[in-house]
């Protein structure tokens, strides 16, 4: 039986979820089809032990209703075997002969609840509906961070919300351009990662990332760090620093805290990205 855990079941085939019943009492069978059916669910019978195996192997099911004692195997038999390649889907194990020894041996192999018979239609519904509600959202939450991590491989992002995954996705539009790019947002939001997210995801990725704090250097000293100077020395010899424009050339450059430039040197910038 191959690992079936992060493949849901068509919802449009199966309505509200699709249930498999493990049972060798047909009168339990029809009882349970007639209650779930009537619920929205989609339910298939196995009578034997081995029918049940096979069904689970042909298909997925969202549920799987087991009864503890079937003639051709035992039903713990079943559950640990199911648990050996699925420890995802929820099975609940049914039982004639219920006690709470049974029912802690039960949760230890691997089920998802216990009920005895007979069991109280309305809780069982509604605990059937829970776990695969449940686990609907834990499948959408793996399949969501599937998507986001081969749709968005941006390093040390982390979220999965409405807004970071429009951000990403406004991320994944920008980096191919060429275009100068303001981001905003108050400090400590990461606009330094999502710059760096934007670098690593362009034609550039191969070149030089240099992050600038333009708040922490004086006017100076900035000018001469962004596009570099010359200076001579007692010999008469003559040095040349390259600035970061030259150093970063093909690559990007990210000034934190543009804002804080004084006009003078933000006339120069725009000059330069002219």
């Amino acid at each position: 039986m191959p690992d079936r855990a992060l493949a849901p079941a068509p919802a449009t085939a199966a309505g509200r979820g699709r249930v498999l019943v493990v049972d060798d009492e047909p009168d339990v069978c029809e009882s349970l089809e007639a209650l779930l059916s009537l619920e929205g669910y989609a339910v298939e019978l196995a009578l034997t032990a081995a029918e049940g195996l096979r069904k689970l192997e042909a298909r997925n099911y969202d549920l799987v209703l087991l009864d503890l004692m079937i003639p051709d195997r035992s039903g713990m038999e079943v559950l640990r075997e199911i648990r050996e390649r699925d420890r995802e889907t929820p099975v609940f194990l049914i039982t004639a002969y219920g006690s709470l020894q049974v029912a802690v041996d039960a949760l230890k192999a691997g089920a998802s609840d216990y009920f005895a018979k007979p069991w109280e239609n309305e809780k069982l519904v509604r605990e059937i509906d829970g776990a695969i509600s449940k686990r609907r959202l834990e499948r959408e939450n793996i399949q969501l961070k599937r998507v986001l991590h081969e749709r968005y491989s941006f390093p040390n992002i982390v979220g999965k919300s409405d807004r970071m995954v429009r951000i990403l996705d406004l991320v994944a539009q920008v980096a191919p351009s060429r275009a100068t790019i303001l981001i905003t947002g108050e400090t400590g939001t990461g606009k330094e990662l999502i710059a760096k997210a934007i670098h690593s995801n362009s034609p550039r990725a191969e070149q030089m990332f240099i992050a600038v704090n333009s708040g922490s250097l004086p006017p100076e000293l900035l000018e001469s760090t962004l596009f570099g100077h010359v200076k001579g020395s007692f010999t008469g010899a003559v040095a040349t620093r390259k600035g970061y424009f030259e150093i970063a050339n093909r690559g990007t450059i990210f000034f934190d805290e543009i804002g804080t430039l004084s006009m003078d040197m933000q006339s120069k910038l725009l000059r330069v990205i002219q």
